[in-house]
């Protein structure tokens, strides 16, 4: 019998899939929420993980903050066991142009940040303790590691929110600086919510490269190509990893006893390393809260 619910982000496929898979198959107290866009892909998904009594599908599209507000009223008033996870996976990558969410900001800030930040905000007071939050980063947020990916450019979160029409798109760049704002996003919220005192710990997840997963879904024909034949031979070099490996490491910082109480600590895989040097900036990190704080608020006023 499920007695505690873990709600996961984007968990119709990849990444957020294999980490609901994972906890199902470890401990069968846990009911599975999966916060999906598209609700017809998550009872595929369902259907798929073949436990049906044990999952619940709702729509949650983080590109829209009234459907993220939608969704925790919903939450709210379902009728399921006590809230003691939550896990900030969705995420996109946008290569070319701008494009912006259903409130005005620029879509992969809006998506892989802002809806996540409303999210948790959401469901905080829905949260029994002992509850954990894990945030889905990369090793992209960090200049320091090669990962062909652009540096990130943190300049203020309202100009990542509503970037200069004038200023050339970089869609990679816009990426890796919004892995950056995960991090920085989940230091904030640990500290706010007294680095565990609360019985409420947070997280930070690499889950190294992984061939095959939906991030390459904007590339180029040629990019696409390499990204699901060529890119998965790679998988014997470090920190490049299947979607199923990396996603049995997520659900066990989501879930498994080994990882209890473990707080504002970023994770590469099972490994606890430092995160980027910018990670530990708090001026960055109040400026991404506050900021983010009132463009929700200005939404759901």
């Amino acid at each position: 019998m499920s007695t505690q619910t873990v709600v996961i982000t984007g968990a119709n496929a990849g990444l957020g899939l294999e980490c609901a898979r994972n906890i199902l198959a470890q401990n069968d107290s846990w009911h599975i929420v999966l916060a999906v866009r598209d609700v017809k892909r998550g009872a595929a998904a369902v259907e798929a993980l073949g436990t049906a009594d044990r999952c619940a599908v709702m729509e949650c599209d983080l590109a829209s903050l009234q459907s993220v507000g939608a969704f925790t009223r919903a939450f709210a008033a379902a009728d399921l066991p006590p809230l003691h996870a939550v896990v900030c996976n969705a995420g996109l990558q946008v290569v070319d142009g701008t494009q912006f969410t259903a409130d005005g900001v620029e879509m992969t800030f809006g998506v892989n940040h802002l809806g996540h930040f409303a999210l948790v905000q959401g469901l905080l007071d829905r949260l029994v303790a002992p509850a954990r939050i894990v945030v889905v980063a990369s090793g992209t947020h960090d200049p320091a590691k090669f990962t062909g990916m652009p540096d990130p450019n943190y300049t203020s979160a309202d100009q990542l929110a509503h970037p200069d029409a004038a200023a050339p798109a970089d869609g990679r760049r816009r990426y890796t600086t919004s892995k950056l704002c995960n991090v920085l996003f989940a230091y904030e919220l640990d500290r706010k919510l007294g680095q565990g005192a609360r019985g409420v710990t947070v997280t930070a997840f690499d889950p190294g490269l992984m061939p095959g997963s939906g991030l390459a879904r904007d590339y180029s024909a040629v990019g696409r190509f390499f990204w699901r034949y060529v890119f998965p031979v790679m998988r014997v070099l470090p920190n490049v990893n299947s979607t199923s490996t990396s996603g049995a490491r997520l659900a066990a910082l989501a879930v498994d006893p080994a990882f209890a109480g473990v707080t504002g600590t970023y994770y590469e895989g099972r490994k606890a390393i430092r995160s980027s040097k910018d990670s530990y900036d708090t001026a960055r990190a109040l400026d991404l809260w506050d900021t983010s704080t009132r463009l929700v608020e200005h939404v759901t006023a």
